[in-house]
């Protein structure tokens, strides 16, 4: 593998490591899980997918804060 190609590598798992730090789910790997697992499904778009992943993270309506 050259240099070049381990910067890369290198870059691009910092960048999904802070990515799950703060909590923003890949959609690249929620595209590959669908095309793997569920062939026969047609995976959200992206669109759908962040705004599903912030309902499942927050929830819907009102805040359960205080």
């Amino acid at each position: 593998m050259s240099a070049a190609a381990s910067v890369r590598s290198a870059w691009r798992w910092l960048r999904e490591l802070g990515r799950l730090i703060v909590g923003v789910p890949s959609y690249e790997a929620y595209v590959t899980h669908m095309r793997a697992q569920h062939p026969d499904a047609t995976p959200m778009t992206y669109e759908q997918f962040f705004e599903n992943r912030l309902e499942a993270r927050y929830g819907k309506g009102r805040s359960r804060c205080c």
